[in-house]
């Protein structure tokens, strides 16, 4: 252990260490600077796909990462755009494993054999994504694959690498990128044991320069590359897309002190082991919406769904859940009822393509009549790709936002309530 690192530690980081065994030191010394976000996330998953912003903290969260399994020995893997920039970016650059603090010296870069020896007695392989025939043949217990959007033959690398990723009891893949709307990530993201964490630029921003985000915001906020490059999202081409960036941009804002009525919009999934539940939460004043809460998830049983439903209207005092029927009819009622909702239940039927229902509701947005009052990422990225052609998958958090959205603004219930004297 290196004891210099200890000397510069609070106490009681010290006195931790010193009654860690040596396989779980590293990985607490590393965890004592780490941000909250870069953390691994838990959980039985196999990868960790680490999306977002210019400057959010991918290369650190990968470096640390990485330096974490070396404790444990064996062998690892790293692969990059380039095999200029894993030297540059992820062993050398200034977030690289040079950069963590401890760590300086606990590992030799052999250039001509293009590989890292860790103290621990770990070897990590570097690799170039132009050449996914070098990573036939090596085998791995954990990989760090950097900006795999920008790989020159993503598909191709990613299924060589996984094939060598077979030692050990437990081999995990790290996956660190800005995100781009290219078909390797949507197949990615789509895979059975790919868990996504997702950070804008803004998140980090502690570790920037102060003018950086500032000025990059001032030059390109609200247009779809800001949303790419700053916000970390997938965005797909703007050619027939109904909500466009600078309006999802400009309608980041506060929620007011109180609503006149609010509901929980509600796309039932066809199956439990298909596409998510949509499950949004919307309010509305003074002649506006307010998307208050974005409640979906996969996975979940139809009584599951039923009840994160349920208990979204609990948690924002709805006025009312309104469930598309068009899957289950009478039996999306029933279940909601076997939750025991707190609101009355509407049901809706689609009668309408997704674009022509949405498009109502997009024009509020343009008019700035909706306000998102807080961070939905995965929700704006939905928004942004109806329209635009293929998905990887269901709109249902958009598809239960349109219904929302349009019973509070568009529907009878959104009209005002006029008294005869």
């Amino acid at each position: 252990m290196n004891r210099s690192f200890l000397r510069k530690q609070p106490w009681n980081v010290r006195a931790e260490l010193d009654r860690t065994p040596r396989a779980q030191s590293s990985r607490l010394k590393t965890r004592a600077w780490e941000a909250r976000h870069q953390r691994p996330p838990p959980g039985d998953w196999r990868t960790w796909l680490f999306l977002g912003g210019r400057g959010a903290g991918k290369t650190y969260a990968g470096a640390a990462w990485l330096l974490d399994q070396s404790e444990h020995g064996g062998r690892l893997a790293l692969v990059g755009p380039t095999l200029h920039d894993v030297r540059e970016v992820m062993i050398e650059g200034p977030s690289g494993l040079r950069a963590l603090k401890g760590h300086r010296e606990s590992f030799r870069y052999e250039k001509t054999r293009r590989r890292i020896v860790f103290e621990s007695g770990a070897i990590g392989y570097c690799f170039s994504a132009e050449d996914p025939e070098s990573l036939r043949g090596p085998q791995f217990a954990h990989a760090w694959a950097d900006e795999f959007c920008a790989w020159p033959y993503p598909e191709e690398t990613l299924a060589m690498l996984r094939f060598g990723l077979r030692l050990g009891d437990d081999p995990r893949l790290m996956v660190t990128t800005t995100p781009k709307p290219i078909p390797a990530l949507k197949a990615l993201r789509a895979e059975p044991g790919t868990i996504e964490t997702r950070h804008a630029t803004q998140v980090n921003a502690a570790n920037l320069s102060p003018a950086f985000v500032q000025t990059l915001e001032g030059l390109y906020g609200g247009t779809r590359l800001a949303a790419q490059e700053l916000e970390g999202l997938v965005v797909e081409d703007a050619a027939g897309a109904l909500w466009r960036a600078a309006d999802l941009s400009r309608a980041r804002g506060a929620a007011p002190a109180a609503f006149e009525r609010v509901v929980v919009g509600l796309d039932p999934p066809a199956s439990a082991h298909g596409d998510a539940c949509g499950v949004i939460v919307a309010g509305r004043a003074g002649g506006r919406g307010f998307v208050l809460a974005d409640r979906s998830a996969r996975g979940l049983s139809p009584l599951g769904w039923a009840q994160a439903a349920v208990a979204a209207a609990r948690e924002f005092s709805a006025d009312a859940i309104v469930a598309e029927a068009n899957q289950g009819g009478e039996m999306v009622r029933s279940l909601l009822a076997m939750a025991d909702p707190p609101c009355p239940i509407r049901l809706v039927h689609a009668r309408l393509a997704k674009r022509a229902r949405a498009e109502p509701v997009a024009a509020l947005y343009e008019q700035g009549r909706v306000v998102h009052c807080g961070a939905f990422p995965a929700l704006e990225e939905e928004l942004m790709a109806l329209g635009a052609g293929r998905t990887a998958h269901s709109p249902d958090r958009a598809d239960a936002l349109v219904w929302a959205i349009a019973e509070l603004l568009l529907g009878d219930a959104a009209q005002p309530r006029l008294s005869v004297l």
